[in-house]
């Protein structure tokens, strides 16, 4: 039986930790979230907070994105963002360095329904298959997106119809996903 969406990101995000562990023997750091509260903080150091995934007590389903723009989301989008709490992780897939985007908080949560509510009107305007970013590449005009029809995980040129295919599904995608830790 393949592996469920949330049990892919939890096996991800244990190898994200356990490689930055192996590399710099402490929890994963980040300074750009000091003073940001969430259950991920393990530890506030002056300008860093030690942090790791956290799972949600209860997944979650991402409504308020549904009903703002009356469109079912695919189910692979709930569980990739409605599992756990978490700080955002780098990774490379096949070789491309790709930012995996995650929620921090729930005051997070509400900036990233904002974002994505923003995201899919874009789209319905210029009368794209609708897609659901999870992560960002070097390329500021590439994500990597669920197709909601599909749910396939593509490369996707914001704005216009250019969309690669990279995994059959999302737990495909994270399962091939390799962390890098600066």
């Amino acid at each position: 039986m393949p592996l469920s969406v949330e049990q892919a990101l939890a096996n991800f995000s244990q190898r994200y930790v356990e490689a930055w562990k192996e590399k710099h023997d402490s929890l994963p750091i980040n300074e750009e979230l000091v003073g940001l509260a969430s259950p991920c903080i393990d530890e506030t150091r002056n300008l860093e907070v030690l942090w790791q995934p956290v799972a949600r007590d209860e997944s979650i389903r991402l409504v308020n994105i549904e009903n703002g723009i009356e469109l079912d989301l695919h189910d692979d989008f709930h569980a990739f963002y409605g599992a756990q709490f978490s700080a955002d992780m780098t990774a490379k897939f096949e070789g491309m360095n790709v930012e995996l985007l995650q929620i921090w908080s729930d005051e997070d949560l509400e900036n990233l329904q904002g974002n994505m509510l923003g995201h899919l009107v874009m789209q319905r305007r210029l009368k794209l298959v609708p897609t659901l970013f999870i992560a960002v590449t070097d390329d500021e005009m590439e994500v990597i997106s669920i197709c909601n029809q599909s749910g396939e995980v593509i490369l996707d040129t914001v704005g216009t119809k250019k969309r690669k295919v990279l995994a059959e599904s999302m737990a495909e995608f994270l399962e091939k996903l390799e962390p890098v830790v600066a």
